[in-house]
């Protein structure tokens, strides 16, 4: 990389990371399944794990889950090839996948609660403040908010596309302190780690980020998933002042790292003037 962050920025990041109050975290489907695209129990017992961490350092957790439609696969024995079976297996999955959080957060006496959202609850002044005041009372109650697309309803008009953009959205939206993007990757890399070798850990993005882009251009693969909207969501929270995180999610006691200032996966300073001026 020709154009490095500055130490002092990343320090100062990394800090502000620790201290956050409030976090979103993102866990994406691939960090809650196995090869087969079944859901993994091991992998959503140490999500919660890790989130419970952060709770029990006073920290207030907002998750937004993928996984629905790989949750649905372990349960139904139906090839999916229209969009209505996608729709259809989506809701399988949903339950089975709050049935394993629920039974997952019970093992620390913890309540969650599912809201599912499409583009127009984001867009709409009324539902997004509606949606607001729900997340602030959950909050209060103690409990973990579990946030995913209304794959059901979401018709293309009104599909939010990806469940990266919508964690940048509800990061920004609700005033978070800290965005984390959970990945089976252990981060952003100057290229494919899956394919490429040599490719190197890029440590942080700030005034870098038109070169990190050009990078991710060139090794990524669809318009949708992948790192390429992980990377889009993370630079959106920063331009709001929000640090980001791309971690992987098998990496141990991920966010105690980062909530004790270790450094892990790659980190987003805030470019509004907060850090990166």
């Amino acid at each position: 990389m020709s154009e490095a962050v500055e130490g002092e920025a990343v320090e100062r990041t990394r800090r502000l990371a620790a201290d956050a109050d409030r976090v979103v975290v993102k866990a994406g489907t691939n960090s809650l399944t196995d090869d087969e695209s079944n859901l993994d129990d091991g992998k959503l017992d140490k999500l919660v794990d890790d989130i419970e961490d952060l709770r029990s350092r006073g920290k207030e957790v907002i998750l937004v889950s993928s996984g629905a439609i790989g949750a649905g696969k372990g349960r139904i024995d139906h090839p999916t090839e229209t969009v209505e079976e996608s729709q259809a297996l989506s809701t399988v999955g949903q339950s089975h996948l709050m049935r394993r959080y629920t039974e997952s957060f019970e093992r620390y006496d913890r309540t969650v609660a599912q809201i599912l959202l499409t583009d127009h609850d984001l867009e709409n002044p009324e539902r997004f403040t509606n949606f607001r005041n729900t997340i602030e009372t959950l909050l209060d109650w103690g409990v973990v908010p579990i946030i995913n697309e209304n794959d059901a309803v979401a018709t293309e008009e009104i599909r939010i596309g990806d469940n990266d953009m919508l964690s940048s959205s509800v990061a920004v939206g609700i005033d978070v302190d800290l965005l984390v993007t959970l990945t089976d990757v252990g981060g952003v890399y100057t290229g494919n780690p899956k394919e490429d070798d040599s490719a190197q850990l890029i440590e942080a993005v700030g005034r870098n980020y038109a070169e990190v882009q050009e990078l991710i251009d060139a090794s990524s693969k669809g318009e949708f998933g992948g790192i390429r909207t992980k990377v889009q969501g993370a630079r959106d929270a920063s331009e709001h002042g929000i640090p980001a995180i791309i971690a992987g999610s098998a990496e141990p006691d991920v966010l105690e790292r980062i909530a004790t200032e270790k450094p892990v996966g790659t980190l987003f300073v805030p470019v509004n003037g907060v850090i990166d001026d």
